[in-house]
């Protein structure tokens, strides 16, 4: 039997050269679980508004690894004590920190597999691959958990300033062109300490935080919740309704095995065992593309004319707004627009609805950034900081939204 060398490394466009560390951690990226992720988009239907914004959950992951490879070095070159049993469960968590991703998964966790959040089936497969890799991703499971007794170490995989946002920040403004998300995350992982068993930031890096919250707001109000994107995915969310509804009245709709499944179950989290969770590891965004080709030609008015606005992006018409939108607007266009298609005013919901988005750099609410003063006092990053827009970055954004067809205007 020949030998593979499994320790190749990975051309990244942003941080050059990642090495893979371990065989282990080689025959988990061989997995069809994660290889699954080179078919899922890591920004959704962004590339509707970004063109460049192809890259897949596959990049992101292997990124968050390389970043979580560097923090480890840098604490342990300041004396924090790291083994390397401890080391890889760092890297195997936040390489699969995403791996319960769905295709566009927002959509979808609003649609067709309800209510089970993508953390929750991230769980479901790294439980299934500690049995087929004889417990070896035992550890792993448990800092992912937040059942470890080290805090740092669930911070570095989940927290306000964790290694996965620090990468997708960098990553998705690479690829979008949205310079404002570039974050300095090199900076940011050299002024990592632990102190009291938590992860700190020495004060010299306060600038570096300031401008990584800062960033973090732009990217979403100009990527993730451009208003492009918005309605590109809310209609998305309206044709997987609208599938599901016809699927379950018996209506039979060409798409894959997989996501056929999913449209003519209710799938809770309860009800996920081996053979579910099979199935919706089959699930990408090609089925998803497939299906909403194919339907563009369904004789359902509501099915084909919002799969065919995908397809061609010719989107509806989104208004966005600091005020809450009267009922009555959205009431009087739905009225107009099921007169004119004879449509029912219920099923004018498809097309002509109303919601809000939120924005909010840093919860106060959740684990605190905290910054590591010289004098050995920890302070939220908040207090520490001269910067009078961390506390306006700290208060909660809404802002709502109403959508309508072009024609309406």
């Amino acid at each position: 039997m020949t030998h593979i060398n499994k320790l190749k490394i990975f051309n990244d466009p942003i941080y050059g050269f990642i090495t893979i560390p371990n065989e282990l951690v080689y025959d988990l990226i061989q997995h069809p679980y994660f290889q699954r992720l080179r078919r899922i988009s890591q920004m959704g239907l962004s590339y509707l508004v970004y063109p460049g914004a192809n890259h897949t959950r596959f990049h992101h992951a292997l990124g968050c690894m390389h970043l979580m490879k560097k923090a480890i070095d840098t604490l342990r070159f300041k004396d924090v004590v790291i083994s390397e049993e401890e080391e890889n469960a760092l890297l195997i968590a936040i390489l699969l920190h995403d791996i319960g991703h769905g295709p566009f998964s927002h959509a979808m966790e609003k649609s067709i597999v309800e209510d089970v959040h993508h953390e929750a089936i991230s769980l479901l497969f790294m439980n299934q691959l500690n049995d087929e890799f004889d417990g070896r991703l035992s550890l792993a499971i448990q800092v992912f958990k937040g059942e470890y007794h080290r805090k740092f170490m669930l911070q570095l995989i989940s927290s306000q300033l964790d290694m996965d946002r620090m990468d997708y920040l960098k990553r998705d403004s690479f690829y979008t062109g949205v310079a404002e998300g570039n974050v300095n995350s090199e900076r940011l992982i050299q002024m990592m300490n632990v102190e009291n068993n938590v992860l700190v930031i020495e004060e010299k890096g306060i600038y570096s935080v300031e401008k990584f919250l800062l960033s973090r707001r732009l990217m979403y109000w100009q990527a993730y919740l451009h208003k492009t994107s918005l309605v590109a995915e809310l209609i998305l969310m309206k044709v997987l309704k609208r599938a599901k509804e016809l699927t379950l009245k018996g209506i039979k709709l060409p798409c894959s095995e997989p996501l056929s499944y999913f449209m003519h179950n209710k799938v809770t989290l309860e009800d996920f065992d081996a053979e579910k969770l099979d199935l919706f590891s089959q699930l990408d965004d090609f089925d998803i593309i497939s299906a909403l080709k194919a339907w563009q030609r369904h004789s359902d008015f509501i099915l084909s004319t919002l799969s065919k606005m995908i397809i061609n992006r010719d989107l509806l018409k989104i208004k966005l707004s600091a005020e809450k939108i009267p009922m009555e607007e959205s009431q009087s266009l739905k009225e107009e627009f099921a007169e004119a298609h004879q449509i029912s005013a219920v099923d004018a919901g498809y097309f002509i609805f109303r919601g809000k988005i939120k924005n909010q750099a840093y919860s106060k609410e959740a684990e605190p950034i905290r910054i590591l003063k010289k004098d050995k006092t920890i302070e939220d990053v908040v207090e520490a900081s001269d910067q009078l827009n961390l506390k306006s970055l700290s208060k909660l954004v809404t802002k709502y939204y109403i959508c309508f067809p072009k024609q309406l205007i």
